[in-house]
């Protein structure tokens, strides 16, 4: 783990994604923050300390979900599938394929496994599962604010983690998308899905994937920034480690039957391309429902400095 020495800063952007907006100070306590995502091989270190079972591992009750054919309720995940030509970008069903037995052991699906990728970070994982981790490893899921304070690494008023040039001097600093999304990917960072960890450079903090990879589950409630939870402003006015919104006003509101909750998730991943999804930079942020897992979120943990 590094020191993330605490400070001030404009968490947000008011350049790309309308929930990023507005930009506003927040201040952060110094804190812990592991090196790079938990990998396969850590992953594996709790699994076989604890017999945990991931979320994706256990088929889900039909009960839970009103109408569900039971016939339907076996264990799996969700994996990214290109296609084979351009689709509507609106439409998420093109490319992401529920599979049966896919888990963070076989991410591709149950004919697949993790021998040859153990320094890739953990994916098939949800908040449950990221927390039971964090827990047993003494440790805690970051806010979504110390996420972003980490991930910019010092730099001050930079839209990208590494400044304001996503391919300084052609160079790519991040496991993302090259090309058009979801049908041709160039991979010319070196890598088609995840990376290993520490496969680019780190940020001024010495911390290796916070932007590309994977998407990192943060502990802070879906919440436009507007609606989160009031928390003391201090002398300068800098809000004081916002956490979000609440529980029961985090679902999505276009599925008022389901109403899942969902987490905020950060850092963007493999699959963030200019021509989809602008959101390998520190201010982006998406929602992530607690009883979904896919392909490409992963996590890492924090412990407070003091």
């Amino acid at each position: 783990m590094y020191l993330v020495p605490g400070g001030v800063f404009m968490m947000g952007s008011s350049a790309f994604y309308p929930e990023e907006a507005p930009r506003r100070k927040v201040r952060v306590a110094s804190f812990w923050m592991d090196e790079t995502p938990v990998t396969n091989a850590q992953f594996a270190a709790f699994v076989e300390a604890t017999g945990y079972r991931t979320y994706a591992q256990i088929p889900p009750d039909p009960r839970d979900y009103p109408g569900m054919d039971p016939a339907l309720a076996v264990a799996g995940s969700l994996v990214f599938t290109m296609t084979d030509r351009p689709v509507d970008l609106g439409d998420p069903s093109q490319w992401w394929r529920w599979v049966a037995g896919a888990c963070w052991r076989h991410p591709l699906g149950p004919e697949s496994d993790i021998a040859d990728i153990l320094d890739h970070p953990v994916v098939h994982v949800t908040h449950q599962d990221a927390a039971a981790y964090a827990a047993w490893a003494g440790k805690r899921l970051p806010t979504e604010a110390e996420f972003e304070f980490a991930a910019r690494g010092g730099l001050v008023d930079c839209e990208y983690a590494w400044g304001d040039e996503l391919t300084p001097g052609g160079r790519h600093m991040a496991n993302t998308w090259q090309g058009m999304f979801p049908f041709a990917n160039t991979a010319a960072d070196g890598w088609v899905r995840t990376s290993p960890v520490r496969a680019f450079p780190p940020n001024g903090y010495g911390i290796h994937d916070m932007i590309g990879n994977v998407w990192e589950i943060c502990e802070d409630w879906w919440s436009l920034p507007g609606d989160a939870r009031p928390r003391r402003k201090s002398a300068c006015c800098a809000i004081d480690n916002p956490r979000g919104g609440f529980r029961a006003k985090s679902h999505d509101p276009a599925e008022p039957t389901a109403k899942i909750p969902r987490k905020v998730i950060k850092g963007g991943s493999h699959l963030c391309a200019p021509s989809y999804c602008q959101r390998y930079r520190p201010a982006a942020r998406h929602p992530q429902s607690i009883d979904s897992s896919t392909s490409h979120i992963g996590f890492r943990c924090v412990r407070d400095a003091d």
